[in-house]
């Protein structure tokens, strides 16, 4: 008779996903691993020859620029994400989290 299984919460799920990597990479070399992933990712042009065109019909040089646009655009898009989190970061400092610490951050003594 199988037993029922109890559905897990978030946190539990994710411990369990840390685990099972923790397991995996003791047994193997996480370089080898993730080989790949990392050559066929978004760092490499090959990625982005393919998106701008699958079927390769579009001449050579006018592959490789619209390859090299697509990867700029990607990155820029990737600095704005990031900037406009550290900037949302920074207010909360500035707001709630310097409350919170007193006048320790404060000009005025």
């Amino acid at each position: 008779m199988p037993r029922e299984r109890i559905p897990l919460t978030p946190t539990q799920r994710s411990l369990r996903a840390r685990i099972a990597a923790k397991k995996r990479w003791s047994q193997s070399d996480p370089v080898e691993g993730t080989a790949a992933a990392r050559a066929a990712g978004p760092g490499q042009m090959a990625y982005w020859l393919r998106r701008v065109d699958p079927d390769e019909s579009l001449p050579a040089q006018e592959r490789q620029r619209r390859a090299e646009s697509a990867k700029a655009a990607h990155f820029l898009v990737l600095a704005l994400k990031s900037a406009k989190a550290r900037g949302a970061r920074s207010q909360e400092r500035r707001g709630s989290g310097s409350a919170a610490l007193g006048t320790r951050h404060s000009r005025e003594r």
